[in-house]
């Protein structure tokens, strides 16, 4: 079995015992530990990777890699959808970061996870992503997002005017901060921050969601993922941003986008002992009693 490591920059040394015993785990089971070119660097002079095959810019995953663990929080594992792209390798997550509603794997659970990796004793959850198109492509070929495609006001700026039409029918013009664009994935994300819906990964919706609505009959739509949503932005500011997940550029016109479902799917790893409502219960401390008798 082929087994990728992909992590960001780590700032915090505490961090450095438990990426080494990844690999200690991952060695006790005889397979083959392949390290993201950016991991590799990132751990130089801190870990000994000497041992580790590295995995380079632009060398072919799919059909060489089997799974691909990413250390470090959510964040690093959006970072992942860009290098998996379509190619189908399921991914899992060990959490160094807060929440970890992605990066489900504690830290502290690290040998029991990658036994149950190693042996298979995993389902496989897959999650759709959604793909945001412009005649500039401002994203290029990483056009897709697993969690959301967002629209925002600069910090700077007054409120945008964002008109929204739904399979080329005029929907609604939102005037505020902005509108967040959420797959099932990221409805616990941006999405839920600013009021909107918790969606089920099964329920093949997507959910369309304001930013600080100048009009409070506003409120958080759920439409069919099989919708391809309109957008024409307009700002009395100098620019605003647009984001595909943790990807933005600066846009300084008025400018034509489209989002719908991307053509793939991120297959995410679900052990045996997890599930989506456990997920839930532990992040969002449901069901426990936080009040001070």
């Amino acid at each position: 079995m082929n087994i990728a490591v992909y992590g960001r920059q780590f700032n915090d040394p505490s961090v450095f015992p438990y990426i080494r015993q990844v690999f200690e785990c991952l060695a006790q089971h005889n397979v083959s530990i392949y390290l993201h070119h950016q991991l590799n660097d990132n751990l130089q002079g801190n870990i000994d990777t000497s041992a580790y095959q590295v995995l380079q810019a632009g060398d072919m995953i799919k059909g060489v890699i089997d799974i691909f663990i990413t250390i470090g929080g959510d964040g690093t594992l959006l970072d992942m959808v860009t290098l998996i792209r379509d190619t189908g390798v399921p991914v899992i997550g060990i959490n160094f970061g807060r929440l970890g509603f992605l990066a489900s794997i504690n830290k502290n659970d690290i040998t029991a996870a990658i036994h149950a990796v190693v042996n298979k004793e995993f389902t496989i959850d897959s999650r759709e992503l959604l793909v945001i198109d412009s005649d500039q492509k401002i994203f290029g070929d990483d056009n897709f997002a697993l969690n959301d495609v967002t629209i925002h006001k600069r910090d700077d700026s007054a409120m945008i005017t964002t008109h929204v039409s739904l399979n080329d029918e005029f929907l609604n013009s939102y005037w505020g901060d902005g509108i967040i664009i959420s797959t099932s994935t990221g409805s616990t994300a941006y999405s839920l921050s600013c009021g909107g819906p918790i969606i089920f990964p099964q329920s093949n919706s997507i959910a369309l969601t304001p930013v600080a609505p100048h009009n409070l009959n506003v409120r958080p739509i759920i439409l069919p993922d099989t919708s391809t949503l309109s957008f024409e932005v307009e700002c009395r500011g100098t620019n605003y941003i647009v984001s595909c997940d943790s990807r933005t550029a600066i846009i300084d016109k008025t400018m034509q986008f489209r989002v719908y479902k991307a053509g793939f799917q991120l297959n995410l790893i679900r052990l045996n002992n997890e599930s989506y409502l456990s997920t839930l219960r532990n992040k969002l401390l449901w069901g426990l009693d936080a009040r001070n008798y």
